[in-house]
């Protein structure tokens, strides 16, 4: 029988990002529908490779090299969208990576669960935003993209704690904080169907921080560590900078991530209300 470990191994070596999602989409089927029937799927091991595969396009660029446009105008807009399409492609490959690469780590079938839900979410973000792009008159890979999105990956590929601290507790956390002002460029642009994929993503997403918080403080608590201190020293030690206010407290909170978590790590004092 294939492993949990190998169908991930299996996402993360599909190039084309349909392809990809399609593939990804799947395995969940089979995940989820093995553990109804009483008979899971072994999580198993797996070498993934340090790297996902990815399309021939987008071109991937340094970060500083990446064009800049105002979303004031439709081609602004479309390379928005375009970015999204390509954080979302990199969730998918975050989320298959973490149970390919930590398979060794004896977890409770629930934390599987969260991350196979987390990447056919994803999966389905992806798709829905290349739909708009497509509706456009564009498609993902027509403008370049970041080239560091992979490097918090790289970066944790041997720390379980780290992962969950960087990817979806202050990267997936980001979203929360920006997706609202997204939505609202596209909602006054008149783009309905823009504006229906970002509320999802956006309901979604606190899910998926949420995940990163609870098994982070599961870990911690197995351990007998502190996950506030825990999570300042492993989010100085991995993330490049320092985190930038506003924040989106409320969904913040929701997704199990309180004010003293991040606000330390901003250099600025916590606002009193």
């Amino acid at each position: 029988m294939t492993t949990l470990a190998e169908m991930a191994v299996e996402v993360l070596a599909t190039a084309d990002g349909r392809a990809k999602c399609a593939l990804s989409q799947r395995h969940a089927e089979s995940w989820f529908a093995a553990r109804a029937a009483g008979v899971p799927i072994p999580v198993g091991t797996a070498s993934p490779p340090s790297h996902p595969a990815r399309p021939a396009q987008p071109e991937l660029l340094d970060p500083r090299d990446v064009p800049r446009r105002r979303p004031s105008s439709p081609q602004g807009r479309i390379a928005l969208l375009h970015a999204v399409a390509h954080i979302e492609l990199n969730a998918v490959d975050l989320h298959w990576d973490i149970i390919a690469r930590f398979g060794h780590i004896a977890m409770p079938p629930g934390f599987y669960d969260d991350w196979v839900k987390s990447a056919a979410e994803e999966s389905r973000h992806f798709n829905m935003i290349c739909d708009c792009l497509e509706a456009s008159g564009s498609h993902y890979g027509a403008l370049p993209a970041h080239a560091g999105m992979w490097r918090a990956a790289s970066d944790t590929a041997e720390d379980l704690f780290g992962r969950l601290a960087v990817v979806p507790m202050v990267l997936e956390a980001r979203g929360l904080d920006v997706t609202p002002g997204m939505i609202d460029i596209f909602r006054r642009a008149g783009a309905d169907q823009a504006v229906a994929a970002l509320e999802v993503i956006y309901a979604e997403e606190v899910g998926h921080v949420a995940y990163g918080s609870k098994w982070f403080n599961w870990l911690c608590g197995r351990d007998g560590l502190d996950p506030k201190e825990v999570f300042h020293t492993l989010v100085r030690q991995y993330f490049h900078g320092a985190l930038k206010p506003p924040f989106n407290e409320e969904k913040r909170a929701e997704a199990g991530l309180p004010p003293d978590f991040y606000w330390p790590l901003t250099g600025k004092d916590e606002p009193v209300d």
